[in-house]
């Protein structure tokens, strides 16, 4: 476990273990749920926050988990999840696939994205920002680490993990689908009174295609910097640049609020990481007032940071040696004995398929056995993301 102190997002006063399903506040005794092992510290949630500790206290859980996975951000402009397949989820969880949970949420076209992560040019481009400034951390504390995708890379390489994210939903999937049972994962607000997880027990701190969105992202940035401390660093992809029309939601920022957020940082190109993974060289960092063309920024800081970044050959964009990797599920057959790529939207296609690093067809197979090693055979299919390490119950 990574030694967090848990804080009350509304009064900044340690929480200390209540019951099995809850937490309480060590002055006012106010508490907050906890389910699966998940603290649930939104503040604005005042009625949800009560009706949950009531059912945990009677014992309802699964009625009480229904209420939290129905609990979205302030982004969201979907339908609401439907409260038979949010039963049908919380009954059926142990058999169901991600792809049955993600569509029982009632996601759409945002699960479209969680379940395509893992070969999308901006979940490679983060992961290149990693490898090519990786120094073997040993705790890592992602901040909206989403549904796990990179904590999962994190813990194949044997580290201590702990994230945390603004949606209950989507760290319950995490729990429930790619992690293992260590991770420790916190549900908060950014911008609440108090930030709730405390110290700088952690070697790293990651924020990837989320920083764009918050509304006081230097009080933020401030948070994260404590939780890496003195001798921690912080990586940050996928920025969104405010010069650039784009498809997400969010407030995004211009090079020279990058220059000003990062005066110590090392600043990147998204789509230059991107190349960098595909070509196994170093990627080259820029400075912002360069890069007021491109579509998002990608930043390394803090003083536990790798002063120059190192080729990319060998490191977290590759599987572990000895997985078994699937064929790109955004791959079909196409009826010629090959398999082509079918877009699982039209707004996805728009928004990826210039950028692909995956070919337009592939000759499968659909199982690969991955030996490892950047001379074996396939080693440019799976860089590229032809073939994928996905969860067991993708």
């Amino acid at each position: 476990m990574i030694p967090f102190e848990l804080l009350s997002p509304a009064t900044g006063h340690p929480l200390r273990s209540d019951t099995p399903h809850s937490l309480r506040d060590a002055v006012t005794g106010d508490r907050w749920p906890s389910v699966d092992g998940i603290p649930y510290l939104r503040t604005g949630r005042d009625d949800l926050v009560a009706l949950t500790l009531k059912l945990l206290d009677a014992g309802e859980i699964g009625l009480a988990l229904e209420g939290l996975l129905a609990d979205q951000d302030d982004w969201w402009t979907g339908p609401a999840a439907d409260p038979i397949d949010l039963h049908a989820l919380v009954r059926d969880r142990e058999t169901m696939s991600l792809r049955d949970a993600v569509r029982h949420l009632g996601w759409g076209r945002v699960g479209d994205y969680f379940l395509h992560r893992w070969t999308d040019p901006t979940y490679l481009a983060g992961l290149t920002l990693l490898e090519a400034h990786w120094n073997d951390p040993t705790c890592i504390f992602e901040f909206a680490c989403g549904i796990g995708h990179y904590l999962r890379e994190f813990q194949s390489h044997g580290a201590k993990v702990a994230g945390g994210d603004v949606v209950f939903a989507k760290l319950w999937v995490a729990r429930h689908w790619l992690l293992d049972a260590k991770a420790q994962l916190f549900c908060f607000d950014a911008g609440s009174p108090h930030w709730p997880i405390a110290g700088s027990p952690v070697d790293l701190v990651v924020c990837n295609d989320a920083f764009y969105f918050l509304d006081d992202k230097a009080a933020v940035l401030d948070n994260l910097r404590r939780n890496a401390g003195d001798d921690g660093w912080l990586a940050l992809s996928h920025i969104h640049n405010a010069a650039r029309p784009g498809f997400s939601a969010g407030k995004a920022v211009s090079a020279a609020e990058i220059d000003e957020l990062f005066p110590d940082g090392l600043v990147y190109d998204d789509d230059e990481l991107t190349r960098a993974l595909l070509a196994g060289r170093a990627p080259a960092p820029r400075a912002p007032s360069e890069m007021t063309g491109v579509e998002a920024f990608s930043v390394v800081a803090g003083p536990g940071m790798r002063p120059a970044p190192r080729t990319v050959v060998d490191g977290i964009t590759l599987p572990r040696e000895g997985t078994q990797l699937r064929l790109n599920p955004l791959y079909r057959p196409d009826g010629s004995g090959r398999y082509g790529i079918a877009w699982p939207s039209e707004r996805y296609e728009a928004e990826y398929a210039a950028r692909a690093t995956y070919p337009p067809t592939s000759a499968g197979p659909e199982v690969l056995d991955w030996v490892g090693g950047e001379t074996t055979p396939a080693a440019e299919r799976v860089r590229r993301r032809e073939f994928v390490d996905l969860p067991e119950r993708w």
